[in-house]
């Protein structure tokens, strides 16, 4: 699983030009599942997540979690992250997971990281997006 996690101030999600969800301060999740990938990553994944220390104290310095500061979580599932640009001129996908075996574990991940008690919203998987988001800092890091 490798997971792009941005620090946001606002993030919101729309399919064929609809909204589906929206989000405050906090982050914006954008999740690629392996081929190789199983259910048992998800409580590191989760943990990682919400106590990483990357939102300023009262000093400006990265000190707080999303969790602190009582941020939402944006989850967008995201299989162009197991892109292999090494050959040619198109990316090839064979790292990524099947679609089918990606949305179980996306779904056990999404039902888990709701049970941290955040608010969490989400795209819609497998569907075309428009996402729109104020990145804050910019602050941006990858979670593998």
């Amino acid at each position: 699983m490798k997971i792009l996690l941005q620090r946001t101030d606002r993030v919101s999600i729309m399919v064929n030009g609809c909204p589906v969800s929206s989000s405050g301060r906090g982050l914006l999740l954008l999740i690629g599942i392996g081929a190789d990938d199983d259910e048992s990553s998800i409580p590191y994944f989760i943990d990682k997540i919400t106590n990483l220390r990357i939102f300023e104290d009262e000093k400006g310095k990265m000190n707080l979690s999303v969790k602190d500061i009582g941020g939402d979580i944006a989850a967008v599932s995201q299989f162009t992250l197991y892109a292999d640009t090494k050959k040619g001129r198109r990316p090839g996908f064979s790292l990524a997971a099947p679609p089918e075996k990606a949305l179980k574990i996306y779904n056990k991940f999404v039902l888990e990281l709701k049970g941290t008690g955040l608010n969490i919203s989400e795209g819609v998987f497998g569907a075309h997006m428009e996402i729109s988001l104020v990145n804050y800092g910019p602050a941006t890091f990858m979670i593998e």
